[in-house]
Parts: C-alpha cells; sequence; structure tokens
C-alpha cells in the first residue's frame, strides 16, 4: 500500500549574537541578539502590532533607534510567516503519523482478511472431501457411526492456578479475535476509516452473540489507556458497578483479575413496575465472551489499540418488541466499543490541549458533570430496589409510574455547609411508549430546540426553587411569567459531537409589581447525544436537569429527560438533508420517488421512548407533587406523539385532528385542492404549469416565496396547514399551528376588512384585501403588499373544504 508522506522544511535562525533579515527592497538587516529578544517580547503580546505601536516600541527601546519603522514592520512580517510554517509543519507531521499508524492498520488488516481467505479455502476444501467420502460409503451398511464429545479439563477459579488457566485461554481467544479470523468482521455501516475518523469498526456477521471490534491511534502511552480503560464506570454510562474480586501477580510484570461488572439497563414494561412482577428478578446474568483492549506503543509517539466487546445478551429472555436490541451487534458498538476508543481519544485531545471549553471550566469538571447527569438519569429509569426506590401506589397497569427515592437527599447550593436536606426526597414519574416510523435524531433536535412545545416552564421552576432555596413551592404559587425564548450557551462537546454539554437559560418575569425587576430565570444544565442521523445503532438522549446560576462544581442534580432507542437497524441510505422544518418529508407520499436519498428506503423503523421527570418532595406534600407528576408526564407524552406525527414519514393518523403532516397522503390532496381551487376561482396560475405534476405540486407549494395558510371553516377559524413561508411569517412551527385562531394574525384595520369582505368572499369564492398589517405568534408586526383569500374545494367542486391565503411580499417591520 502506497503513502503519500508530505514534508515542510522550515529555517530557523542561528543561536549567533547577529541575525540576518530580509526588508522590503530585498536586502538583509542586522539585528542583535538584543534587538531580536526586544521584539519577541512584543511578539509574544501583540503578533501584529500597529503603526503607531512600532514607533513607541522604538521610541521606548533605545536598542532599536537605528531601525527603521518599515524595517520593524518587516521583521513582524517574517516572524508571523515563520511562526505559520512551524504550525503547518507540526499539522503535516501528525497528520503524517496519523496516516503511517492508519496505515499499519490496515496493513494488518488486509493479512487477517487474507489470512481468513485462505481458512475459508481450507474449509471448502475439506467439505468437498468431506462430502466425497460421504458418497463413498453411502451404500457401505456395516459403518458405524461413533460421537464422541471432548473432555474439557476442569478448572478451579478459586484458586491462582486456575484463573492462570482460564486467564491464557481468555488471551488466546480475545487475540483471535482482535487480529485473527476466529470472527467473520464486517465493517460498520457508515464508520468508513480515514484520518480523521476515530478509527476502524467492525461488527460480527454471524457468530453467537454479539460482536464489535475498533481499531485505532490515541495519542497516549499504553499504561495511561490501560488505565483509562480499566476504570470502566467513567466512560460506560451504564456500568453500575464493578468490584474487584481477587488480584495476584502474573508473568512479564502482568497482573490477573477476577471483576465483577454490573451493566444495567432497564425497560419499564415487565421489570418491578408493579406489584404483579415484583418477584421477578431485578438483574439478568448475560454472558460475557472472551473481549478487551490490545494496546501497543506505536512509532512516533502514541499507541494502536485493538478493542473487541463479545457478550452473549440471552435475547430469548427479553419480551419480543426488544429483543432486536439484545441481537444486534450495532448495538453494542456504539454503546460500548465505539463509546471506549472515543473516551481515550477524547482525554487524549484534552491532555495535549486541543480542546477549548466555554465558562473557563476545567474538562474534567465538564465530563464529571456529563456522567452524573447520565447516571442520575439512569437510576430513576431503572429505580432498582437496592439504590432505595420504591413504587408509589401502582396496580401494574398504569400509563405512568411513580416511584419515590426515600433516602436520597441533596444539599442547598446557596450554602451547603448550613443546608438542609430534602425531608421527603425524590420522586420520578416515567413512562415508555413504542414509535413508529419516527427518527430518533430528528425526534431529540426538535425537543432540544424547541423546549416550548412540550414543556411547562412553571414546572421547572418548581424544580429550580426546590433546589435553590430548599422550600417546596407548587407550580403556579410563584407568579412568573415566562416569555418562552430559550438561550443555549455551550459548554463542550466531545470529539465528533456526538454529545454536547450546554446551559440553557429559559426567561422569565415576576408578574408581582414589587418584584418586577427581579430575574425569574431558569438555568438547566443539558446534555444532548445521538443527533447524528447517520449512527447506525446509536441512542438518542436528552437530559437535563435545573442547576444555579453560579453554577459550582459540587451543585445538586435532579435529572429528567428523554431517551430513544432503535430496535431495528437503519438502511444503509438514511436521511441526510431532514430539518426540524420538516422540509425534506415533503417528498414522501404514494407518488414519491425515494431515490433521491432525501429519505429512508425502509418506512418500518421502531423505537422505544422512554420519559423520566423527577421532582424533590417534602414528605407533607408527596401525594400532591405525585398528581401533579402524573399529569405533567401524561401532558408531555400528548405533545411528544403530535411532534413525532408531525416528522413522521408515515404521515398523519385518523385520531391527530385538524393540524396536517406536510408529508402525509392528506397534505398532498389539500395541496392539490388549494392550486385547483385559485385557478377556479381567480382564474391564475398559483403555481407555474410545469410545477403541477403530483410528484412535485406538494413541494413546489411549500416552497413559495408568498406566505400561504389555511384555517377551517368554524365559528374561530384555526390554521391547520401552511407552507414555509407561512410558518416564517407566522413565527411558529406545524407543531403549533392548529392552536393559532385566524383573528389573531391581524390588526383592527385588517380584521374589519376581513368581515367587511367576507360575505363577498363565500358568495364569489375569493377576496383581495389592500397591503396592512399582520402580527406573528411573537409579537411582531409583518407587513404585506396584498393578501388574497379563496374558497377551497374539495374534488366534487360543491364542498367547501376550508379558506386559504396568500400574503404577497410580506416582510417584519
Amino acid at each position: 500500500m502506497a503513502m503519500a508522506v508530505a514534508q515542510h522544511r522550515v529555517s530557523t535562525s542561528g543561536s549567533s549574537s547577529i541575525n540576518k533579515h530580509l526588508d522590503a527592497s530585498g536586502k538583509y538587516v542586522r539585528y542583535t541578539a538584543e534587538q531580536v529578544e526586544a521584539l519577541e517580547r512584543v511578539y509574544a503580546e501583540c503578533p501584529k502590532p500597529s503603526s503607531l505601536r512600532r514607533q513607541q516600541l522604538i521610541r521606548e527601546c533605545p536598542i532599536l533607534s537605528n531601525i527603521e519603522p518599515k524595517q520593524i514592520k518587516v521583521w513582524f512580517q517574517n516572524r508571523r510567516c515563520r511562526e505559520k510554517q512551524r504550525k503547518e509543519s507540526s499539522r503535516l507531521q501528525t497528520v503524517n503519523r496519523k496516516l503511517s499508524a492508519m496505515n499499519k492498520l490496515l496493513m494488518e488488516e488486509n493479512d487477517r482478511l487474507q489470512k481468513q481467505v485462505s481458512q475459508l479455502v481450507c474449509e471448502n476444501g475439506y467439505m468437498r472431501q468431506q462430502l466425497h467420502t460421504v458418497n463413498a460409503s453411502a451404500t457401505d451398511a456395516s459403518c458405524d457411526s461413533v460421537v464422541t464429545t471432548p473432555q474439557h479439563s476442569l478448572r478451579d477459579p478459586t484458586n491462582p492456578a486456575g484463573l492462570l488457566s482460564i486467564a491464557e485461554e481468555t488471551l488466546a481467544e480475545f487475540l483471535s479475535k482482535a487480529t485473527g479470523t476466529a470472527v467473520d468482521w464486517v465493517q460498520m455501516p457508515g464508520m468508513k476509516p480515514g484520518p480523521d475518523s476515530v478509527g476502524i469498526i467492525a461488527i460480527s456477521q454471524s457468530c453467537s452473540g454479539v460482536a464489535a471490534r475498533a481499531c485505532g491511534l490515541v495519542s497516549l502511552e499504553p499504561t495511561k489507556i490501560a488505565e483509562i480503560l480499566k476504570d470502566r464506570p467513567s466512560w460506560l454510562r451504564d456500568c453500575r458497578n464493578l468490584e474487584v474480586f481477587t488480584m495476584f501477580p502474573a508473568g512479564s510484570g502482568g497482573t490477573i483479575e477476577l471483576v465483577y461488572t454490573q451493566v444495567c439497563e432497564r425497560s419499564l414494561s415487565g421489570s418491578g413496575a408493579g406489584p404483579s412482577t415484583a418477584a421477578a428478578a431485578q438483574f439478568v446474568r448475560a454472558e460475557v465472551l472472551p473481549s478487551g483492549y490490545l494496546i501497543r506503543p506505536c512509532e512516533g509517539g502514541g499507541s494502536i489499540i485493538h478493542i473487541v466487546d463479545h457478550l452473549n445478551l440471552e435475547a430469548w429472555s427479553v419480551p419480543e418488541v426488544l429483543r432486536p436490541l439484545y441481537e444486534s451487534s450495532k448495538v453494542i458498538a456504539q454503546k460500548m466499543t465505539i463509546a471506549a476508543l472515543r473516551y481515550v481519544k477524547q482525554i487524549a485531545q484534552e491532555t495535549s490541549g486541543e480542546v477549548v471549553y466555554s465558562m473557563g471550566r476545567q474538562p474534567a469538571v465538564l465530563r464529571t458533570f456529563s456522567q452524573r447527569l447520565s447516571r442520575g438519569f439512569n437510576d430513576a429509569i431503572n429505580g432498582f430496589n437496592d439504590d432505595g426506590w420504591s413504587i408509589m401506589n401502582c396496580d401494574g397497569n398504569e400509563d405512568v409510574i411513580i416511584a419515590i427515592n426515600s433516602s436520597k437527599s441533596f444539599s442547598c447550593t446557596s450554602n451547603p455547609n448550613n443546608a438542609l436536606p430534602f425531608v421527603g426526597g425524590v420522586l420520578c414519574a416515567k413512562a415508555s411508549m413504542l414509535l413508529q416510523n419516527v427518527p430518533p435524531a430528528v425526534l431529540v433536535r426538535f425537543l432540544r430546540e424547541h423546549r416550548s412545545e412540550w414543556a411547562d416552564f412553571n414546572v421547572d421552576a418548581y424544580t429550580a426553587a426546590s433546589l435553590k432555596a430548599g422550600t417546596y413551592a407548587y407550580p403556579g404559587m410563584r407568579p412568573t411569567r415566562f416569555t418562552g425564548s430559550q438561550i443555549i450557551m455551550p459548554l463542550g462537546h466531545t470529539i465528533e459531537h456526538e454529545e454536547i454539554l450546554e446551559v440553557i437559560r429559559l426567561e422569565g418575569h415576576s408578574l408581582v409589581q414589587e418584584d418586577a425587576f427581579v430575574s425569574r430565570d431558569i438555568h438547566l444544565l443539558q446534555i444532548c447525544s445521538g443527533i447524528d442521523e447517520n449512527a447506525v445503532g446509536a441512542c438518542s438522549e436528552l437530559v437535563f436537569a435545573p442547576i444555579d446560576e453560579m453554577f459550582p462544581d459540587d451543585a445538586p442534580l435532579i435529572p429528567s429527560g428523554f431517551r430513544i432507542i432503535p430496535l431495528e437497524s437503519k438502511p444503509d441510505s438514511l436521511t441526510t438533508n431532514r430539518t426540524l422544518d420538516l422540509t425534506s418529508s415533503l417528498e414522501v407520499g404514494p407518488a414519491t420517488n425515494h431515490s433521491s436519498g432525501d429519505v429512508p428506503s425502509s418506512q418500518n423503523s421502531r423505537s422505544v421512548l422512554t420519559i423520566a421527570f423527577q421532582f424533590p418532595f417534602d414528605s407533607s406534600l408527596q401525594d400532591n407533587v405525585a398528581t401533579m407528576a402524573r399529569q405533567y408526564v401524561r401532558s408531555v407524552i400528548s405533545s411528544v406523539q403530535r411532534v413525532a406525527m408531525a416528522i413522521s414519514p408515515s404521515g398523519l393518523s385518523a385520531d391527530v385532528g385538524p393540524k396536517l403532516s406536510p408529508g402525509s397522503p392528506e397534505a398532498l390532496t389539500l395541496a392539490q385542492w388549494i392550486c385547483q381551487s385559485y385557478s377556479y376561482h381567480i382564474g391564475a396560475e398559483l403555481l407555474r404549469s410545469e410545477s403541477l405534476g403530483s410528484d412535485s405540486i406538494l413541494k413546489n407549494l411549500w416552497q413559495h416565496q408568498d406566505a400561504i395558510l389555511c384555517c377551517s371553516l368554524k365559528s374561530l377559524p384555526v390554521f391547520i396547514f401552511a407552507n414555509q413561508a407561512g410558518l416564517d411569517m407566522l413565527e411558529t412551527t406545524l407543531v403549533s399551528l392548529q392552536d393559532i385562531t385566524l383573528d389573531k394574525i391581524f390588526d383592527e384595520p385588517g380584521r374589519k376588512a376581513l368581515c367587511s369582505d367576507f360575505a363577498k368572499l363565500m358568495q364569489q369564492g375569493y377576496a383581495y384585501f389592500p397591503a396592512g398589517i399582520c402580527m406573528s405568534t411573537m409579537g411582531r408586526h409583518v407587513s404585506y403588499e396584498q393578501a388574497v383569500a379563496w374558497k377551497v374545494l374539495e374534488a366534487d367542486e360543491s364542498t367547501v373544504h376550508c379558506l386559504a391565503f396568500s400574503f404577497v411580499n410580506w416582510s417584519f417591520v
């Protein structure tokens, strides 16, 4: 395998006391060591000084008095050029090392594949020989068949000799998986190797259980990497417990350890949610087959690491709907193998200073916050008895499960030394639901960016106030108005942006006049992961917790949030252009051509959504908080279902209501009616004739430059459809559109004009309105040159389906 290596030669100044530099005219200017030292000091402070600063430098430094300002300008230019060359040379050397290591990995992979081919050829020849032997002896009735069972020596794991024997066999089998042909590895979909990739990722094609392998280059020493990976709870979020039972030295300075690991994930259904299943075991053993890490030093620094995870998760023991989750090597690759490699790469980048975080926080502190959020959320979902959780008044058939943990206590952040713990503890309301044809990454991105669509800020205020003051106020008892806007302040992210840590500020204002100038803002610490639609088998999460605005390192965290786990493998042709405004789903429909790659080729994907919200409570308010929590989670579920319907390519079910999803057949039919009715009443084309094909009419209507909106014909008309320009003009989303009534968007003159011309509109089928002003949902004024309204007729051209409005050349005032 050939590889191009780029080299740069950088000239450096000598160590003599006199340095030569070219000026603008090409002549050499001699600088003494003292002059260079003075210029270097200025360069360290300001690499590009102004003309006034250079003149000031000559005045302040007598040793530079014999040098002209123009020559000093040229010196700084040359100095910046040398610095740029040095950085470029360093970058190319780093790329060269990565390419060299990647080349070595690819050569090893090539050797492994050649061995596998040779092995398959030998097995093929052996099978042919056996088949020929069987055929030759098929007529020999006197042939006896003998079945032998291999006898394995019994090994006692309670003594060092037994453990040593087990360890030697485990090591040999692990190495055959890491670098040999013991497992038939295939490339992980969507994970192509390269100098900027996390590494070479492969999954098992056919073997017992599920397995994944990763190879990569890490700029850390092998001993440091081994130390990081042994601390499994630091990077594997599902690792609940790790305990070393036995440890004794082995040959070559190594050690052998007998380790007990508890990796936990739990579904809400059939796992101790109520008294009917209380007797079921809360922990189920899975078999870990020989796995591990092979770490070797790399020429030029760093290490090459091979990671193998091979497990038998006993998929037969879980409900059928969840079985694909335990039969997928892609899920293991994302949750364990790739996670381990990404974590050590993250530590390597932080160690080298390549990662810069905002708000002056150290990387270790931010990692701790992320781990605490994830572990707190996992604990709430799992709700294990030995963690102090117990189910509250559940008959096993509840849609929302309420669990209580009275053993948890959190100190007040305003004065941690003198604060009292919560008297009651923490209450968790949780539920799970099955999603059909909903891209998890798109849903989580929407929930993150449009919090007002599903959250009640007063509930957030209750939790935040409980943490900050150690008091318990009921939502609504603090008269606060929230603007509905949120400000996202990023803190940091992982190397491939697969996880984002941020602070969310929810703006609020007191409604009490004496507190009118007191800020009621709420701050949330939040992590968001799994928002890349190309990540096959990845779990998507949005987890958040109220935090004090001072953001102390030891702040108490009570996490809540969402987790979406895909149950089936995504196809290789994934959605790459789907946006939160749903424009990419416009090409979904009966006559849509899916070859464009904008939508998945399969519409049968399923995923499990788990929702868990935690609330601190006082013992005297336990029942009240439980009632509030159950109602709130049900409200969140309803909102999420509406969002899921809007972003699902499969369209709208009959029981959702009047709102139309742009990807549904109903939306396509409505678009045809809108255009046909416009031509029927007004005698002109709303869209160009070449845009009226059934495949493109909805898309072109959606992308029309004028704002087009449709409202129902009721006593209080509400909007049921809008194109992208209409949503932009109203500053809303498709999810919230059905909550907007027609009268809310017009000012007083506009409402009068509509009322006066409404009879004319219903009689002749259309009406024109002069230039005017309307209002967005955010209270902003919108001007338009002309508005047209017309009746939208159904296919029989006699039934009025709704009213359509077109606002021409609109703009914000």
